[in-house]
């Protein structure tokens, strides 16, 4: 078993075993998507927070040190209960000089159901705070949002950048930082919307990954410019990025939000998603 970091040249083979991986029924769990997000950082960035677990060169786990104490990982899903994959996970998230999680209070983030849970149960590690994944079939047609919606080109990068940070506290989202992102490996799959009301304001802000035809988009992230808030703009960007991956041939829409955020999951809920089982982090304290 190899603990590795692939490398800017490695990344694309993280992200194509990423697309393999995701298929509808499966546990919410790392998306190509996610990878495609943090790409904002660029590529080498990116590569410095992947790391993948090998045995006899092929890739069984990637994960993504998505901020200095948070690991969000995913299993190849035939490996997801193998003993000795889940005790080498354990021992490297647990060692600091193994390179994974440093010392102090850190989270794992990790598919429902995978052996690693157990084990870090029966290390000590608690559960976090819960958060709700919601699910979109994609097989049916999907209705008009009944706003405008631009798709996001180079054009329109500072519009979608202004609403991301309108919508979220602390974003740092740019121009440059959202052309850094669609020049990733993962962007070839994936469409940025921006929604405006009738008097041509853009209010709301979406970013769509499909991980290939057939299997299962993700929404990362999906915000409402906090000036346009409770005026259905939200339910209409959400109906907006459904069409949006339907378009790219994904079977499903799939979208997760903290449980005591109801407001996003109402708003998630009124656009056809249904609320699967919540899911939970471990974190060991510092």
């Amino acid at each position: 078993m190899v603990l590795g970091r692939p490398g800017v040249g490695g990344l694309s083979e993280a992200v194509g075993v990423l697309r393999e991986w995701q298929y509808d029924g499966a546990p919410m769990q790392l998306h190509p998507g996610d990878l495609g997000w943090f790409w904002q950082s660029g590529g080498e960035a990116t590569a410095a927070a992947v790391r993948t677990w090998r045995r006899d060169g092929r890739i069984l786990a990637v994960g993504l040190l998505d901020g200095p104490g948070l690991l969000r990982l995913t299993i190849a899903p035939d490996a997801q209960r193998d003993e000795e994959l889940a005790r080498q996970l354990v021992a490297d998230v647990t060692d600091p000089e193994r390179g994974v999680l440093p010392e102090g209070k850190v989270a794992v983030e990790s598919p429902m159901g995978a052996l690693i849970r157990d084990l870090l149960f029966e290390d000590g590690w608690k559960a976090d705070e819960p958060w709700t994944p919601l699910r979109r079939d994609l097989t049916e047609p999907v209705q008009d949002p009944g706003v405008r919606i631009e798709v996001v080109g180079p054009e329109q990068a500072h519009v979608f950048a202004a609403v991301h940070r309108a919508a979220f506290d602390g974003s740092r989202c740019t121009a440059e930082r959202w052309h850094t992102m669609a020049a990733g490996l993962p962007y070839a799959d994936a469409r940025s919307l921006v929604a405006y009301d009738d008097r041509g304001h853009a209010v709301a802000a979406v970013t769509v990954w499909s991980a290939g035809p057939g299997r299962p988009g993700l929404l990362e992230p999906m915000g409402v410019h906090r000036e346009h808030r409770r005026r259905g703009y939200g339910e209409a960007i959400t109906v907006a990025a459904a069409a949006a991956l339907q378009e790219l041939g994904s079977s499903s829409a799939l979208v997760c939000a903290p449980s005591v955020n109801a407001g996003a999951v109402v708003t998630y809920a009124s656009a056809g998603f249904r609320q699967r089982p919540e899911v939970r982090d471990q974190y060991r304290d510092a």
